[in-house]
């Protein structure tokens, strides 16, 4: 993924830890890690916050996955993603002294009503929720549409190439091509390929995702 992707570019991985044995694996960290040994830049850990039903645990329901956001330098592109206000802003802009008469300009409370978004993003999953393809659901673990959508918009342009390297259904290729971004998706299994086709409206397998060959990189 370094070798190929831009220098500006921009490589999201989303990684929960698995547990084995009673302990978590740390097995996220170790890859963002990794990533800035090869070169990467961390440049936000971010937070995917599901909204899903509990399961029976000895700890604390796992509620979230990260994402970890990694810049092949300084990122290209940064379209923020604003948010609409809960409260309203009382604190003024900055008083200004007129140089003419002397007299102090204390201003107004500020009239904005959106805010950009942290770095905490909250989906509903399960079913109705990541996506109205009710066919993809033979994929065992589909991201939320909007998900993708969202890091698509935040971190490219229309026109830019969006990779997909373990597409999987194909949401990031679908997002992608509603967006107006150009897409690469690869994926292993010829089953998800003929899900991620059918996602895209493509006619054809082949035409939009390519299976990869078991061994080949």
């Amino acid at each position: 993924m370094f070798r190929i992707i831009k220098e500006g570019g921009v490589l999201v991985w989303v990684v929960g830890d698995a547990t084995i044995k009673g302990s978590e694996t740390g097995t996220s960290f170790k890859q963002a890690l990794y990533f800035k040994d090869v070169g990467f830049n961390l440049h936000d850990t971010m937070i995917y916050h599901k909204h899903s039903p509990p399961l029976t645990h000895t700890r604390y329901e796992q509620h979230f996955e990260y994402m970890f956001v990694l810049s092949k330098g300084t990122p290209k592109t940064f379209n923020p993603i604003l948010d609409k206000k809960v409260w309203k802003d009382h604190r003024k802009v900055k008083s200004i002294r007129r140089e003419s008469d002397g007299s102090v300009d204390f201003g107004v409370p500020s009239q904005k009503t959106t805010k950009t978004r942290g770095n905490v993003w909250k989906y509903n999953v399960g079913g109705g929720h990541v996506t109205h393809d009710s066919f993809a659901h033979q994929h065992p673990a589909i991201f939320p549409e909007e998900l993708a959508k969202d890091h698509i918009l935040s971190w490219s342009d229309e026109g830019d190439l969006i990779l997909d390297p373990m597409c999987g259904s194909g949401t990031t290729c679908k997002m992608a091509k509603q967006l107006g971004r150009n897409f690469i998706g690869f994926e292993i299994s010829k089953e998800y390929c003929e899900i991620a086709n059918k996602r895209l409206g493509q006619k054809q397998l082949n035409e939009a995702i390519v299976p990869m060959v078991r061994g080949l990189v």
